[in-house]
């Protein structure tokens, strides 16, 4: 396990995004995202979540920064969850950041993964180490490379079969901060 890097004294912020830590209330954003089709395949949630499964999802939420692993947030628009973001340090050692995000479905197209990733981006320049950050998004995902494009990500370039998402190896667009 390595020691934790310091929790930003200042919540990241930028446009109408506030990132915050996760809390137990969370369980109900787990609940909304494991309804979507797509975001229990890359990431630690389950489909369809009972209200344990969404709690303990949260508690692993709230354990990866003390286990020295990253920086997972919530993402808040006026005070209302509606994703997750998270920077993430198992690259660390080669100056890398990795970002990941998803929005609720019934909050996208509203400039809020844009603005995510701004605020990540900013936060994710303070912390020692980090000398570049990458994204790595499936081709088909358009919203998602667009939201990067926006946040002024440029494509770096394909990456074959470079992740296994829901049990097949998935061709990523390498996205990397200006």
């Amino acid at each position: 396990m390595t020691e934790p890097l310091p929790w930003p004294a200042t919540p990241p912020a930028h446009g109408s995004v506030v990132l915050r830590e996760f809390t137990e209330t969370d369980a109900s954003l787990a609940l909304e995202l494991g309804e979507d089709p797509y975001i229990p395949l890359i990431g630690s949630l389950p489909a369809h979540p009972t209200p344990r499964e969404a709690e303990d999802w949260v508690l692993r939420q709230r354990s990866r920064h003390t286990e020295g692993r990253g920086f997972p947030f919530v993402i808040t628009v006026d005070g209302i969850a509606v994703g997750t973001i998270g920077l993430w340090l198992r690259k660390l050692s080669e100056g890398i950041g990795i970002l990941g995000y998803s929005v609720s479905p019934r909050h996208r197209r509203r400039g809020v993964a844009t603005d995510a990733l701004k605020a990540i981006t900013g936060f994710a320049r303070t912390v020692p180490g980090v000398e570049r950050i990458e994204l790595y998004i499936e081709p088909w995902n358009r919203g998602s490379f667009r939201a990067a494009e926006k946040a002024g990500y440029r494509r770096e370039g394909l990456l074959p079969a470079h992740h296994e998402i829901g049990g097949v190896a998935r061709d990523m667009l390498l996205y990397v901060s200006p």
